[in-house]
């Protein structure tokens, strides 16, 4: 016995073909009238409208992107998507983006220019809108072989002398300096900078920065010792914890690159009965929200995280859109200093 019931097909069987011939005109039509309306007549438009409502037609956007070039979604590629200093960046970006009715694809390289290239790639093959990108590759020859295909990008936390992208930085220089002065002003004579991969720019910025502070006051070069890590992650910075262990004399305060070496040297420090800040004192960097959580809230050097994604997102979409008065610019923040417990003064 039949029950009767609507003529509607499930979505995924209704094709632009099938809303076409319910309607009475071609496939063309069909299309002008989803993309390009002011290319058909009301009535068409409205029965078009009213078939696809029948048959509950949903158009593929992918398929459509992929024809026109005209995407709806921003590519965010990072160093490591387990860092909360890229996860604040990507809500910042986000938040610019669905302003402006776009989406956010974050990706991860892991520092590694190989898997970098590879979604560089990608994302030429996917035509999005336009890619934020920390940079892992130092030669810059994965941006060089991308640039080929015509879609903006906008360096994020990296400071870039070009006028082929705008860039959005904070200036860890300066960041490098304001931790290490702490420590010296503290009375600190012997400083260890946990520095992370040598090869990324924000790294050795902060060791320039830092071996301003030591200069400026009064002590020699040998007052810092710089311990490299592979990554700029809490194993890393448990590892680097034990080797600063070992160091004899061993450093009184230690400056690291970034907020994830810091804790996880703070672990190596609590777990061999070292404490904090009284025989250690620590500086770590981007002041994540785990930094005042810590079991000695952390003193770190803030970057604005969200601020920046949310910048690097609106340079990215002047440029998208066509601003006649869109310029490549480099916007370059200022670090902060936020003292916490694990840097009182010594007594």
């Amino acid at each position: 016995m039949s029950t009767g019931g609507s003529n509607r097909k499930t979505t995924g069987e209704v094709s632009i073909k099938d809303v076409a011939h319910r309607a009475g005109v071609s496939i063309g039509t069909v299309s002008n009238a989803l993309n390009r309306p002011d290319r058909v007549s009301a009535d068409t438009r409205s029965r078009v409208r009213a078939v696809i409502d029948e048959l509950g037609y949903v158009r593929s956007e992918s398929a459509r992107q992929l024809r026109s070039g005209d995407s709806r979604m921003v590519a965010l590629l990072v160093l490591d998507i387990g860092n909360p200093f890229f996860v604040a960046m990507s809500r910042g970006a986000e938040r610019a983006a669905r302003e402006h009715g776009l989406g956010v694809m974050m990706c991860h390289s892991a520092q590694d220019s190989e898997a970098e290239s590879l979604y560089l790639s990608m994302f030429a093959e996917q035509r999005v809108r336009g890619v934020l990108v920390t940079p892992a590759d130092t030669t810059g020859a994965n941006l060089l072989a991308f640039r080929r295909h015509g879609i903006p990008y906008v360096f994020v936390d990296r400071v870039v002398d070009s006028d082929d992208a705008c860039s959005v930085s904070v200036d860890d220089v300066a960041g490098g300096e304001l931790a290490v002065r702490h420590l010296v002003e503290n009375g600190h004579e012997r400083v260890a900078y946990i520095s992370g991969p040598p090869n990324l720019a924000q790294c050795t910025d902060r060791l320039v920065g830092a071996r301003r502070a030591i200069e400026a006051g009064g002590l020699g070069p040998e007052s810092l010792t710089v311990l490299e890590t592979a990554k700029l992650d809490v194993a890393s910075g448990r590892d680097a914890g034990a080797r600063l262990l070992g160091l004899r004399p061993r450093p009184t305060a230690v400056f690291c690159a970034n907020d994830l070496l810091a804790l996880g040297l703070l672990q190596a420090m609590f777990d061999a009965g070292v404490r904090v800040p009284e025989d250690v004192a620590l500086v770590g960097y981007d002041d994540i929200e785990f930094a005042a959580a810590a079991a000695v809230p952390l003193t770190s050097v803030r970057q604005p995280a969200e601020r920046m994604g949310s910048t690097a997102a609106e340079l990215l979409l002047g440029e998208t859109e066509g601003d006649p008065a869109h310029e490549h610019e480099s916007v370059i923040y200022s670090p902060e200093l936020i003292v916490r417990r694990s840097t009182l003064p010594r007594r």
